[in-house]
């Protein structure tokens, strides 16, 4: 396009604008935001070093966000399409609380033009069973959410994103019984299509604009108030509907393997990883895994019946749900995380 027609689009999408205005008023536009839109280097230090976490309200996030307060952080702010009070509960009036969706460019936009953070951690994501019944929109908040945040964090100068990333982009047709961080990424499911894609896109802005963009493909996460269905989310039902005093069926084979994590622990690895040393830092995207050895489905039943003996729990294995997580997920080796920065989780199975 000629460079008229590019001013028009770039003004467009950037302040909503009427596509008809004359071209002049779309030229004054370009000037007036000139320093605000250019490529810039992100900056090294801030004198205020503040925090924005996307999906802040969110499973993983609220744990981010607990954790950054506990450490002093003033005033995180928490980006969330649905800021639900019950997660927020006791921190809603330490924090500052953004209403917004990352597949929305402008949303973005304006929560770190606002924020002014020198960190993000981008943890605003579809996850795999919606991801699967509704790809355009699973594309749109997760790959292009993702591109969103990094195109913001350009523009703005932000220091450094932290992404949430997910064992899902390896899939389950790759040879050998363990995944390193070498492991060929070849998903099965579009929610590890687009992990990937905001991995690769996280190395692109690194390389090219100097973003410390750091990673974590995250297991499955462990903890109580699960709402959204994943594929293995069944590694936090069963304990809760047990817990509840209700019978909870397995829609798994009972030596379905799968690499698990408690989910505070799931927020200690990502703040851990932001304040690594980034001379300690020698990869971009890190394995992280939880409970060792991994537990098989059946195992997971022993464990929560040795502590509510009551439980009643029964297999009943959904071969559609086996063909898009497998018969089975290999060995999480996470060693360069708990070579590189020191990972070591502490929970095992019955804690």
């Amino acid at each position: 396009m000629d460079n008229i027609t590019a001013v028009r689009f770039r003004m467009t999408m950037l302040l909503d604008v009427d596509v008809r205005l004359p071209a002049w008023q779309y030229l004054v536009a370009g000037l007036t935001l000139f320093s605000q839109f250019t490529p810039r280097v992100p900056v090294k230090k801030r004198a205020s070093m503040s925090t924005l976490v996307t999906g802040g309200a969110g499973f993983i996030g609220v744990q981010v966000v607990r954790l950054l307060l506990e450490q002093g952080k003033e005033r995180p702010t928490v980006f969330s399409r649905n800021p639900s009070p019950s997660r927020l509960a006791g921190i809603a009036n330490d924090v500052n609380v953004v209403s917004g969706d990352v597949g929305n460019f402008s949303h973005v936009l304006d929560a770190v033009s606002t924020a002014k953070p020198d960190v993000i951690y981008h943890f605003g994501a579809m996850l795999s069973v919606p991801s699967d019944a509704d790809p355009s929109a699973s594309v749109q908040t997760n790959a292009m959410g993702t591109f969103h945040v990094l195109e913001a964090a350009r523009i703005f100068g932000v220091r450094q994103v932290i992404f949430a990333s997910s064992i899902a982009v390896f899939g389950t047709d790759i040879e050998g019984d363990s995944r390193d961080d070498f492991t060929l990424q070849r998903p099965n499911l579009i929610y590890g299509a687009t992990k990937v894609f905001g991995e690769n896109m996280g190395l692109f802005y690194k390389r090219k604009y100097g973003i410390d963009f750091r990673g974590l493909r995250y297991p499955s996460i462990i903890g109580p108030g699960v709402s959204t269905p994943g594929v293995v989310q069944y590694t936090s039902q069963v304990m809760e509907q047990s817990a509840k005093g209700n019978p909870y069926t397995m829609r798994v084979r009972p030596d379905l393997q799968t690499p698990v994590m408690y989910i505070t622990e799931a927020g200690e690895a990502a703040v851990q990883l932001a304040q690594a040393p980034l001379d300690d830092v020698h990869a971009t995207v890190y394995n992280v895994d939880g409970i060792q050895p991994t537990p098989s489905a059946q195992e997971l039943v022993d464990a929560v019946k040795r502590h509510i003996p009551s439980a009643q729990i029964t297999f009943d294995a959904d071969p559609s749900r086996l063909s898009s997580s497998g018969d089975r997920f290999q060995r999480l080796d996470d060693s360069r995380a708990r070579a590189e920065w020191d990972w070591n989780p502490t929970y095992d199975l019955d804690t």
